[in-house]
């Protein structure tokens, strides 16, 4: 049977926004408090159930859009950035924040000329070549866990996994020495944690409170992000300054930062250096929040399943000869870890739902969309039914291994179409090595909140694992299993 998406639809089957189902609000300001929740997307799920995979919310001056139907949304996806774009809000509210524009929110040309620039330095090759980086850092990680195992203290799950994010994107994107692996009071993490959810509160609040009387988290969050930009910028400056005294790395870049400005500085790329920065901080944002959130959620995953735990720890036991220090291609063996990977983010997607602005009067499934609309995308919502996908809320991650996954089309964690996630290849390589850390030198022997209840989850911009700790003991000898 044809989904309504691809379906041929007559005219006169078309339904207008204003007439499609959905929850009811207060006077004037409809739905608007509703996206107050940090469980938002929670509720537009569960409205999705209640209403069907197109339904509308109502908030001041305008009906928004939610589609749940997964043929829709990706169509959606791809029609970017022609059809749809981040929305007006969103550009203006980090504008307003003073951070410098990136790939993430570029729009149109700009946007075409950020992505090559972006995409020189995230194809596999370069990866490959940065890899003896990215374990430099992971061995750190591991080094911080043996410290905490010897003292039987709890690990915040969180906190030390965006650590490793930002110390991965620092050293192999900027070529920065930066070590919050290393120190409990290094700056520039404290600064990046503001950043995504004080953006996700003002996005979403009703009344711009920040503007008419600031707070005095108003008023941190400014100097964070001073902070954070004078890091870029001295990042940059770096980068510049290695350039120029060898003249070799504009051809041969060393790390990603040098690759944006070789192609920045071409006569023809239409690119400043304010573009470029844009990009270092978008990659630090991105890299933190969303490579360490998939990374918590899986690793409490594996824990509550002790059987697909295990077989992880066999794979990882059977290819990888120093645990210590793994290759890229004993990387590339990892397949059930892959399907661990990919099942996490099917579950626990960082991004359960992208809200984008049509460009121009268009049709969504068989709904009428006119120009500037905001649609709610739900990428999570048809990965999660039953119909569509066999045992669809369990942890199953043997399905990716079979040839038939209908999840394969239906779950999209890097989102689809020409504005797909550039840093995938990179961030799936920052999983595996940070897992084969843990689960090769490590045993695990809590995973879980204070009070042992399942962690919530939390939407700040990315979903979030809320409170989660671990507890490891240290192994000195590894039981191997022969090649």
């Amino acid at each position: 049977m044809n989904s309504p998406n691809t379906a041929p639809i007559l005219k006169s089957t078309l339904r207008h926004l204003q007439d499609l189902p959905g929850p009811s609000g207060l006077p004037l300001l409809g739905n608007a408090l509703q996206f107050r929740s940090p469980a938002l997307h929670l509720k537009l799920e569960s409205w999705a159930r209640i209403y069907g995979p197109y339904y509308k919310l109502r908030v001041p001056r305008r009906d928004l859009l939610v589609v749940s139907d997964h043929a829709a949304v990706a169509k959606v996806l791809r029609d970017r950035p022609s059809g749809f774009s981040r929305t007006a809000r969103l550009r203006e509210i980090g504008q307003e924040m003073g951070l410098q524009p990136g790939v993430f929110s570029a729009e149109g040309d700009d946007w075409l000329r950020q992505r090559r620039m972006v995409m020189a330095g995230f194809d596999p090759g370069h990866v490959r070549r940065y890899f003896p980086a990215l374990v430099q850092v992971a061995q750190r990680l591991g080094k911080r866990w043996e410290r905490a195992a010897k003292k039987s203290n709890p690990i915040d799950l969180q906190s030390d996994l965006m650590r490793y994010t930002v110390d991965t994107i620092a050293g192999l994107a900027f070529g920065a020495a930066v070590d919050t692996l290393g120190s409990d009071t290094d700056v520039i993490q404290q600064h990046l944690d503001k950043i995504f959810p004080a953006l996700f509160r003002r996005i979403t609040a009703p009344i711009p409170l920040w503007r008419l009387l600031p707070s005095a988290d108003d008023r941190a969050l400014a100097r964070s992000i001073v902070e954070v930009n004078r890091a870029v910028d001295g990042f940059m400056a770096q980068a510049r300054a290695r350039m120029q005294q060898d003249a070799q790395l504009r051809t041969n870049p060393g790390n990603l930062l040098e690759a944006m400005i070789a192609e920045a500085d071409k006569p023809d790329s239409g690119l400043s250096d304010a573009q470029v920065a844009g990009n270092v901080l978008t990659m630090l944002l991105a890299g933190e929040d969303t490579t360490a959130n998939t990374i918590a959620w899986m690793i409490y995953l594996l824990w509550t399943h002790p059987e697909t735990l295990q077989l992880a720890k066999d794979e990882i036991h059977a290819h990888v000869v120093d645990l210590h220090n793994p290759s890229m291609d004993e990387m590339d063996k990892l397949n059930y870890l892959q399907a661990c990977i990919n099942e996490t983010m099917r579950l626990k997607p960082v991004g359960p739902q992208l809200p984008l602005q049509a460009n121009r009067d268009i049709t969504v499934g068989d709904v009428l969309v006119p120009k500037g609309t905001i649609v709610f995308n739900l990428l999570r919502s048809d990965s999660l039914r039953e119909d569509l996908v066999d045992h669809a809320n369990e942890f199953r991650p043997e399905r990716w291994l079979q040839e038939h996954n209908p999840a394969k089309r239906i779950s999209t964690p890097f989102g689809a179409g020409p504005r797909i996630c550039p840093g995938r290849y990179l961030a799936l390589l920052e999983m595996k090595i940070a897992m084969t850390v843990l689960l090769g030198q490590f045993d695990i022997t809590y995973v879980g909140t204070a009070d042992g209840s399942p962690p919530q989850e939390r939407l700040s911009f990315a979903m979030m694992p809320v409170g989660l700790l671990m507890q490891l003991n240290h192994r000195h000898s590894f039981d191997r299993t022969p090649h």
